[in-house]
C-alpha cells in the first residue's frame, strides 16, 4: 500500500495513518519476539490480528478509490443549458416546459436545483435558461438528454389548425473534479452588467451579472443568480470550465465515432434525439426507436423516469436520426 499517496487524499489520509501505525506496531512486535523467545506464541496471535486490520484498511481504501472513480465518470453535479431553437415563440414556450419538466423530475429525485441564468422571451417562455443540479446519480441519469428536442403541435395562436414544428436544444455539462486542461486567465474576457428581472433593488441597480467568454473557443456563459458579483463570477468560472471540458470530450468522442455501435453518446447537442408529437400524444426517441404516450404527464416530470430508465438500460445499436411527420 502506497502510504504517501493515500496521505495526500483527505478521504484516505486517516486510513493511511492507521496503516502506518500498524506497520510500526508490527515491526516492534517482531523485534520483541526475536529478542524474547517466550513471546513467540503470544506475538504470533497479535501479528495475525495486525494483518487482519491491515487487510481491512486496504479494502476500505479500495472501496473509496472505486467510489471516486465512479464519481469521476458520473459526477453528482452538472449544469443544464436549455435554448430555444427554430420555431420562434413556440420554441421559447416549449423551452420553458422542458425546464419545468426537468426541475420537477430533479425535485422528485431529491436533487438540488440552482438557477444560474434565464433569458425570457417577450411572449413568455425562455430564449435560454441554465441551471445547476446537484444530487446522487444526476449525471448518470441525465447524460442522454443532450441534443435537439423537437415539438410538433398546433400553437394557441394558430387559427387554421396547422401543426407547427419547433426545436429546443439541451446541453448536459458534468462538473468534473479532475480536468484535462486549465483555463488560462489570459484567454478569458469578463463583462459585468445589471442582472435585471426579479430580485429586488440590489440585483437591478448593481452590476452583479457576470459574463465570461473563452476566447480560444468562443464559448461564453452568463450568471445572474447571486446577489454578489464575486459569487456570480465563481459560478461563471465553474460553468465555463464545464462547458470547455464538455467540448473537449465531444471532440474526443468524434474520433471514436466508428466504435459508436451499442452506445447512445452524450455529447452532440446538434443531434436530433427526440420528438414530442402532441396531435398523436406520442414522444419518440429516435436513437432507440422507442415511443411513449401521455405527453402531458411526462412533461409534468411525473413519468420522465420511464424515458430516463429506458435509455439507461438500452444496449442495442443506435438509430440514425429518424423522422416524424412535419
Amino acid at each position: 500500500m502506497d502510504i504517501a499517496k493515500y496521505k495526500k487524499d483527505h478521504k484516505t489520509s486517516y486510513l493511511a495513518d492507521m496503516y502506518e501505525k500498524l506497520l510500526h506496531d508490527e515491526e516492534e512486535l517482531k523485534t520483541l519476539m526475536q529478542a524474547d523467545a517466550s513471546m513467540a506464541e503470544m506475538g504470533k496471535a497479535d501479528l495475525e490480528n495486525i494483518d487482519l486490520q491491515k487487510k481491512d484498511i486496504v479494502r476500505q481504501v479500495e472501496a473509496i478509490e472505486a467510489a471516486e472513480k465512479e464519481e469521476e465518470e458520473f459526477p453528482n453535479e452538472l449544469i443544464m443549458e436549455i435554448r430555444a431553437g427554430a420555431g420562434g415563440d413556440e420554441a421559447a414556450l416549449f423551452a420553458e416546459e422542458l425546464a419545468t419538466m426537468y426541475r420537477n423530475y430533479a425535485v422528485a429525485q431529491g436533487w438540488k436545483v440552482y438557477m444560474l441564468d434565464e433569458s425570457k422571451a417577450d411572449v413568455g417562455g425562455y430564449k435560454e435558461v441554465s441551471m445547476e443540479i446537484h444530487g446522487r446519480d444526476v449525471y448518470k441519469k441525465l447524460r442522454y438528454e443532450t441534443g435537439v428536442h423537437r415539438v410538433q403541435r398546433v400553437p394557441a395562436t394558430e387559427k387554421m389548425g396547422r401543426v407547427h414544428t419547433s426545436t429546443v436544444s439541451i446541453a448536459i455539462l458534468p462538473i468534473r473534479k479532475k480536468l484535462s486542461f486549465v483555463l488560462n486567465p489570459a484567454d478569458l474576457e469578463m463583462e459585468f452588467s445589471r442582472a435585471g428581472g426579479k430580485g429586488g433593488q440590489n440585483v437591478n441597480k448593481v452590476e452583479t451579472a457576470v459574463r465570461l467568454v473563452h476566447k480560444p473557443t468562443g464559448l461564453d456563459v452568463r450568471v445572474t443568480s447571486e446577489r454578489s458579483q464575486l459569487k456570480n463570477r465563481e459560478k461563471a468560472m465553474i460553468m465555463l470550465t464545464a462547458k470547455v471540458q464538455a467540448q473537449i470530450e465531444e471532440e474526443e468522442a468524434k474520433k471514436f465515432a466508428a466504435n459508436k455501435k451499442g452506445q447512445l453518446g452524450t455529447g452532440n447537442r446538434s443531434e436530433k434525439i427526440r420528438t414530442y408529437n402532441f396531435p398523436q400524444d406520442r414522444i419518440t426517441d429516435h436513437r432507440i426507436r422507442e415511443n411513449w404516450h401521455n405527453i402531458e404527464t411526462i412533461l409534468s416530470g411525473e413519468k420522465l423516469s420511464d424515458i430516463i430508465e429506458t435509455l439507461a438500460n438500452f444496449k442495442g445499436e443506435v438509430a440514425e436520426g429518424g423522422d416524424d411527420e412535419e
